[in-house]
């Protein structure tokens, strides 16, 4: 299946690509928000992405338009220091397609689906270690801390304690003999969700410090746009979304608003970001039936102000791992 954008009118009319203007694709995918941007004559584009399978795309995008877009790859956090190396003195608008694509769900030896029989991997790069390192090597009350907070898993401590059963007899190694595991230890009522599903979302927003990354890319966005440069989020879960949601809503200065109940919080910086709409910004009926996956998008979008970017923040989550953790277990 190839990837379809998710709410591209939406992401280019907070965007506004113009000519002259210079614009970054963090999440490149498939290109659909890229070559909506480079389809505006004189816009310029970097395009990142971690992910090797975005390669080809790359080709394709630098061959249509050599002379506007650029291609670097690696995490979309280290958007600053690519931008530094072009020599740009900022950019006009940023644009992150957050959690895992459908070129990558339908790949089975990319590991991401517990429906199709592949390696356990879950790695959006090709480097670091693997979800099966994760499962094989963090203990019960690690891997109970992650599929509790980032897979939000009710019986989280109970797979946790399976895996780690399991695994002292044979080593976890691909997606349907962890899925099959979790369906016996979880199960589940027909018609429902699969009993794998919030376990392996956890797992790979773990693998890949999605959280962590989310974090620090915010920060950097906010130090390489120009005043009235914007950021467009689409996220596809509730922990992206509260991170982006905060992060914008305390950028605008919203975060300490007082009532007549409570009284007003001490004001932090001037405002970095305005909020181009206080609520989140949803798909369609038209465009869920025409692309399902988009049933739980939700864009986010800020415009810069002139004032200084904030001190960035800390990235950790109360409880959860840290995900030096696993690179020292698996080195």
């Amino acid at each position: 299946m190839a990837h379809i954008p998710v709410l591209l009118d939406e992401v280019m009319v907070a965007i506004r690509p113009q000519a002259g203007g210079l614009y970054v694709d963090g999440t490149l995918g498939g290109g659909g928000y890229a070559r909506a941007v480079l389809g505006v004559e004189g816009a310029r584009l970097v395009g990142i992405d971690r992910d090797p399978a975005a390669l080809p795309v790359a080709a394709q995008l630098r061959k249509a338009w050599p002379d506007t877009f650029a291609f670097q790859q690696g995490p979309f956090s280290t958007m600053e220091q690519i931008l530094e190396l072009s020599g740009a003195d900022g950019v006009d608008g940023v644009m992150l397609d957050l959690g895992v694509s459908s070129m990558q769900i339908d790949e089975a030896g990319r590991g991401f689906s517990f429906q199709k029989d592949g390696p356990l991997d879950m790695r959006m790069a090709s480097d670091g270690p693997s979800a099966a390192d994760a499962v094989n090597l963090l203990d019960a009350d690690d891997l109970a801390a992650i599929f509790r907070v980032y897979g939000e898993e009710r019986h989280a401590r109970r797979a946790a304690r399976a895996i780690v059963e399991t695994r002292s007899e044979t080593p976890f190694t691909t997606t349907l003999q962890l899925a099959e595991l979790l369906a016996r230890v979880i199960g589940g009522k027909p018609g429902r969700i699969h009993p794998a599903t919030r376990v392996f979302q956890g797992l790979r927003i773990y693998v890949n410090d999605e959280l962590g990354e989310l974090v620090r890319a915010l920060g950097a966005a906010e130090r390489i746009l120009k005043p009235a440069g914007v950021l467009a989020v689409v996220s596809f879960h509730s922990l992206e979304d509260r991170i982006v949601k905060t992060f914008l809503r305390a950028r605008a200065g919203m975060m300490g608003q007082g009532s007549r109940h409570a009284p007003e919080i001490q004001a932090g910086p001037p405002p970095s970001f305005s909020l181009l709409s206080r609520k989140a910004i949803e798909p369609s009926e038209a465009e869920i039936a025409a692309n399902p996956r988009a049933r739980s998008s939700r864009l986010r979008a800020g415009v810069r102000t002139p004032n200084p970017a904030w001190p960035s923040d800390d990235d950790a989550l109360p409880g959860v791992p840290p995900y030096s953790r696993l690179l020292e277990l698996a080195s």
